[in-house]
């Protein structure tokens, strides 16, 4: 797939469900959100034909988000189906950690190759309040059993916070002293109920550089990650910076997203979608219309002309 920038897509984010086992406070409401009826969902059966689609396109990277899609019932049944399309590469998920320790095997056995683990803070208490009720030592249990069955190269998320966790900045840089992860400071962005907040919480991630100066920049492999990557003199593991709001990476975009009811979205930050799940249903021509719609793929965001995106990340998909 070629979008009409020259961009090739081949990499495809799909939320397998908005159901989350936490309520982390950037994510969405104090209360929750509406959960989506079953029925409007994408059943397993539906990804597969979908990716199926996908795969003959050109996408050979699915990384599959959530809200956390490790509540997704039929989620090692979805893997297994996904790695049978030989042209998917690679098959990678994005956690919030807390089923690891008791579904590392198994995802791994399935053909699950790597883990992306969302963690904000390396204190209780404040992991605890950002998340609504996670236990900090749940998660640190399931990045040990990740590590343990080889979903690796393992990569820590991190939502940079002003006021919150950038105090914490040289401890979470300090973990890829001695091990070979990667820790991945992520800007915070105006989605859902963040678009509301203090702009004292929105930092710039230059703050890690001027934190922890001794940093110095390394070239990633891949061109088309989000993340300019550093590491500490002698460090095992590297720090990612992903700066969707002071550094565009638009021009190397290669990803498309799906959310769980089925909706394309060649953007993270736009709006607009378009129904996979309806096309499917009354029998279109999928590949056309896919075509036709990563041809609106927009040349960039506008998020620093202070656009907000309607929808809460959960329903999105990460």
């Amino acid at each position: 797939m070629i979008d009409s920038y020259g961009r090739k897509i081949n990499y495809l984010r799909l939320s397998v469900t908005d159901r989350c086992n936490l309520r982390c406070q950037y994510c969405m409401p104090e209360n929750g959100i509406e959960k989506m009826e079953h029925k409007d969902i994408l059943s397993i059966e539906e990804m597969d034909a979908i990716v199926g689609v996908f795969a003959k396109m050109g996408i050979t990277k699915i990384r599959l988000t959530g809200g956390e899609p490790l509540v997704r019932g039929g989620i090692l049944t979805l893997i297994e189906k996904i790695k049978a399309h030989t042209e998917i590469k690679e098959v990678a998920l994005t956690t919030n950690g807390l089923l690891l320790k008791d579904m590392a095997q198994d995802l791994k056995d399935s053909g699950l190759n790597r883990v992306n683990i969302s963690v904000d803070s390396l204190d209780s208490k404040k992991f605890s309040d950002m998340t609504r009720g996670g236990h900090l030592e749940d998660l640190l249990a399931g990045i040990e059993e990740a590590k343990r069955v080889g979903l690796t190269p393992i990569k820590l998320n991190v939502v940079l916070i002003g006021g919150f966790n950038d105090d914490e900045i040289p401890d979470f840089v300090a973990l890829t002293k001695d091990e070979a992860i990667d820790v991945r400071f992520i800007e915070l962005m105006p989605i859902g109920e963040v678009a509301r907040w203090s702009k004292n919480n929105f930092l710039a991630n230059q703050t890690v550089l001027e934190r922890v100066p001794e940093l110095t920049p390394v070239e990633d492999e891949d061109p088309a990650s989000p993340a300019k990557y550093y590491r500490l003199p002698g460090g095992k593991g590297k720090i990612g910076l992903i700066s969707p709001i002071t550094c565009k990476f638009c021009e190397d975009c290669n990803r498309i997203r799906l959310t769980p009811e089925g909706k394309l979205k060649y953007c993270l930050h736009s709006d607009e979608e378009f129904d996979l799940k309806k096309a499917l249903e009354e029998g279109r021509d999928l590949k056309a219309y896919i075509q036709e719609s990563i041809q609106k793929k927009p040349k960039e965001h506008n998020l620093e002309n202070g656009k907000s995106i309607l929808r809460n990340m959960v329903q999105i998909g990460g």
